[in-house]
């Protein structure tokens, strides 16, 4: 017996979703990937493995002077995706990537021009069958810019904040946590680093559809968002 295809069957399409750290970008790209049935891509889990295979190769000092010393390591590097496991030249790195340091650091290396290019060449070979949900700081502008639905995501500096104290919070089991204070003015640095970065800085696409999640909970940024997939595919 032979099933119709559904609309979002007959027409995959790219979910371009953008915006600054813990907008709520990587939780509601999972969510709704998994809704949907498409395959999920966490780019920033990308720039972070590249940032904790820089820390652990002690570059970071040397980079800051001569960013061409990360040539090598790019040469190198493999990094996929099993489910929602991130593997790092075979190592399930899913939570040292969430470490502080490699937050401190990503967005020194995610300025790079050379890794830039190289998770750009990657990402976008992942994307080439479509029916894939990608979320990052540049998918819209510089990825997929022809991404059917773009998503530009913002929230409040401080609810940024407090998302974040409470991830690290159930992840330390205890162990102290950056303070609240700590974590917003961190946020508010990863923010100017991004925004005024030489090579595909954080900014909106025009064709973007803006959605301040501040006052919003995880449920209802994936309802939104999905119901802006549906229209596409025509199943409202």
């Amino acid at each position: 017996m032979h099933l119709e295809k559904s609309p979002i069957e007959k027409k995959p399409i790219i979910v371009a979703i953008d915006g600054p750290a813990a907008s709520g970008k990587s939780t509601t790209a999972r969510i709704l990937a998994d809704k949907l049935g498409y395959i999920y891509i966490d780019t920033g889990a990308m720039y972070r493995s590249v940032t904790l295979k820089a820390l652990r190769e002690g570059l970071l000092d040397d980079l800051r002077k001569d960013e061409s010393g990360i040539s090598r390591l790019l040469r190198t590097i493999t990094i996929g995706f099993q489910g929602d496991r991130v593997i790092l030249d075979g190592e399930d790195v899913t939570e040292a990537i969430r470490e502080n340091q490699v937050s401190r650091e990503v967005s020194f290396i995610s300025s790079l021009k050379l890794v830039r290019d190289k998770l750009r060449e990657l990402q976008q070979q992942m994307g080439r069958k479509r029916g894939i949900v990608m979320d990052g700081r540049d998918i819209g502008t510089v990825i997929f810019p022809d991404a059917e639905l773009k998503i530009f995501l913002v929230a409040d500096p401080a609810e940024r904040a407090k998302r974040r104290h409470v991830e690290l919070s159930l992840k330390a089991g205890g162990a102290a946590v950056p303070s609240l204070e700590e974590l917003e003015a961190e946020i508010k640095q990863r923010d100017r680093d991004d925004e005024e970065r030489t090579h595909a800085p954080l900014k909106r696409h025009p064709d973007a559809v803006l959605l301040d999640t501040s006052n919003m909970s995880i449920d209802e940024q994936v309802n939104v968002v999905h119901d802006l997939v549906m229209k596409i595919v025509g199943q409202s």
